[in-house]
Formats: C-alpha cells, sequence, structure tokens
C-alpha cells in the first residue's frame, strides 16, 4: 500500500504547489513510483508539468464529481517513475455539485483505494482553503505535510489548521499524522526568517523537517518552463533541497537506509610515527692547548705592555724630533723672508 501525503495549509503562497510538484519529482527522481494529484481549481501544479489543463477531458473533477476511475484520468510525465491527475477550472463548482453526495467527504478517499497499490508515493496537493476539497484530502491522506513561509502572517494560520487537522482525525481519519512541517522561503539574511524558523521548531520539535527550502530563483522559474526543478536546473540550489526532503521522507519510512554512525575517535587518523633524521657521526672536538699556569700569563701580560710602551716612546720621539726640525726649518725662512724683502726694495733704489 502506498503512503498518501496531503500537502495543506490554508493560506495561499507559502510553497504549497512548488513542494507538491518537486517532492513528487524527486521522489520518482529516487526511483519511487509517485503519482501526483492536482485538488487546486487553479490547476498550477498540472501546468508545473507542463500540461495544458484547458486541453483536458478527464480530470480530478470528472474523478469526484462524475465517478469515473482514476486510472482513466492518470497522466504520464517527463519523469518515469512519475504519474498524475491533473486538475481543470470546474473544481470550483465540485463542492456546490457534491453537497448531496453521502459521505461527499471521503469521496477521494474511495476513489484512491485501487491507485494506493500502484504507487509508493501518492502527493495530493490542496487549495488555500479549509473546504470540502481539503477535507477529502486530509481524510485520504495517511499524513500532512504543512509549508511554512518564513514570514509574520504564516504563522497566524497554523492553529486554524491544526485544529481542523484535529478534527478529521477524531472524526474521519484516525490515522491522519502530520508528516512534517516544512520551512520555505528561507532567508538566513533575514532576522525575520531566523525567528520565524526559531519559533516554528520550539512549537512543533521534532516534526520540523531538518531541510529548508531557501529562497530560490530557479524555482521561481522552472513553472513557466512546464518543468520541475530538478529538470529544468538539476544544479540549483532548490533542485537540492528538494532532493534532501525527498531524502529525509524516504529514511523516515525506512525505505531509503541511514547513513551509517562515524565513530568520531575511530574516524580521526593518527599521524604515522615520524622517522629520526640519520644521526651523523660525531665528530671529535679540536684538542686545545694545554692551560699554562697562571703565574706565566700574569708575568706574559705584564712585560708585554712595558715592551710595547718603550718602542712606541721612542718612535714617537723620532716622529716628534723630525716634527720639531721641520718647524725649525719653516721659523729659519719666516725670519729671513723680511730681510730679503729688505734686500731687495734697496736694490731697486739704487737702480
Amino acid at each position: 500500500m502506498g503512503k498518501v501525503i496531503a500537502v495543506a495549509n490554508q493560506k495561499g503562497g507559502v510553497g504549497k504547489t512548488t513542494t507538491a510538484v518537486n517532492l513528487a519529482a524527486s521522489l520518482a527522481a529516487a526511483e519511487q513510483p509517485t503519482l501526483l494529484i492536482d485538488t487546486d481549481p487553479q490547476a498550477n501544479a498540472t501546468s508545473g508539468l507542463g500540461i495544458n489543463p484547458q486541453q483536458l477531458t478527464k480530470t480530478i473533477y470528472e474523478v469526484m464529481v462524475d465517478g469515473i476511475p482514476p486510472a482513466e484520468a492518470t497522466m504520464k510525465t517527463e519523469l518515469a517513475y512519475l504519474e498524475m491527475i491533473p486538475s481543470h477550472i470546474n473544481l470550483v463548482g465540485a463542492e456546490i455539485e457534491m453537497i448531496e453526495v453521502v459521505h461527499r467527504e471521503k469521496v477521494l478517499l474511495k476513489a484512491l483505494e485501487a491507485m494506493r497499490r500502484k504507487y509508493t508515493y501518492v502527493v495530493i496537493d490542496c487549495p488555500p482553503s479549509l473546504g470540502l476539497l481539503t477535507l477529502n484530502a486530509l481524510t485520504a491522506a495517511d499524513s500532512v505535510l504543512i509549508p511554512v513561509q518564513c514570514e509574520y502572517y504564516a504563522l497566524e494560520g497554523l492553529g486554524q489548521l491544526l485544529n481542523t487537522i484535529s478534527i478529521v482525525k477524531k472524526h474521519l481519519n484516525q490515522l491522519l499524522d502530520i508528516e512534517g512541517v516544512l520551512l520555505t522561503m528561507y532567508d538566513s539574511r533575514l532576522r525575520l526568517s531566523n525567528q520565524v524558523a526559531s519559533e516554528v521548531r520550539r512549537y512543533f520539535g521534532d516534526k520540523v523537517f531538518q531541510t529548508i527550502i531557501t529562497r530560490n530563483v530557479r524555482l521561481s522559474e522552472a513553472p513557466s518552463h512546464g518543468k520541475p526543478v530538478l529538470l529544468y536546473d538539476a544544479l540549483s540550489i532548490g533542485t537540492k533541497n528538494y532532493m534532501d526532503l525527498a531524502t529525509e521522507i524516504l529514511r523516515r519510512d525506512g525505505i531509503l537506509a541511514e547513513p551509517p554512525a562515524v565513530d568520531v575517535a575511530s574516524a580521526i587518523i593518527s599521524p604515522p610515527p615520524q622517522s629520526a633524521p640519520p644521526s651523523l657521526p660525531r665528530q671529535a672536538p679540536a684538542t686545545e692547548p694545554p692551560a699554562e699556569p697562571a703565574e706565566k700569563i700574569l708575568a706574559a701580560s705584564a712585560s708585554r705592555p712595558q715592551a710595547t710602551t718603550a718602542g712606541s716612546a721612542q718612535q714617537a720621539g723620532a716622529e716628534t724630533g723630525n716634527g720639531n726640525g721641520n718647524t725649525r726649518q719653516q721659523s729659519q725662512d719666516s725670519a729671513a723672508a723680511p730681510a730679503q724683502q729688505q734686500q731687495q726694495r734697496d736694490i731697486s733704489s739704487l737702480g
């Protein structure tokens, strides 16, 4: 029996359709047979997989209102393991047309009884309301996945949704459980996003998925090309986020084995022992001359300065003598200069 997951939140613009389409595509990429059911009259999930709802004659509307077998409305997609029951704008009037149907809140449950055996997962995209269509999805589902936008207003509607889930679980579907709360449009740069994420985790605890869907341009562009994000840009952050979400769900359900626990102590590899550098042969210390007695050293040091001083004095005296001789010669020349000048003047006067 396949597992039915309803993606529901009565607040619009929180990423229900984006999550339903890309989660289903990611499960199919993991080779799990998956069926995506679009119960939103806007048919955004239908067009998001490249199907034009205006050209269809058999949709979820005919399944719920006219009672045709759901297999007749099932369509193939680009992914081998993903099929879809599309929606149509006619679904807007389904609530009025089903008002006199007995057990109208269980119409989808009865229709999916035969389909559950064919698929591992059935993902239902719910409309942004808590009307009869959402009530049918919650009654037929095994669990409900709640996308929560990381903004203030997204928190206000959670109380009403949880109250509706509690009523459905009490009166219509006792096995209904919360699959998890998914934080979407998360921006780590914004303080508000961090505050909302912290508040949601504080309230729901382990029910909050570890995976967070961050804001990504590729996620917004993919529907305009009629493709899930993994077919539009397989390397984008959006693809990684939803593949991580699918992996987390598969591990919770025991389909995918948990990664082996790593023993940190044994995982630390000790470095190999470093070999000691080759030892060089020690050279014998140079032989020092034997130390002389202290008396000889003192006697030698006392005699050397005296000889040096005497020699220096003689040399200095010689230099001084030379200097004095030069000085006397200069004095004689200076004294003879006036006499020579006077002699020259006398000679000039005679001439």
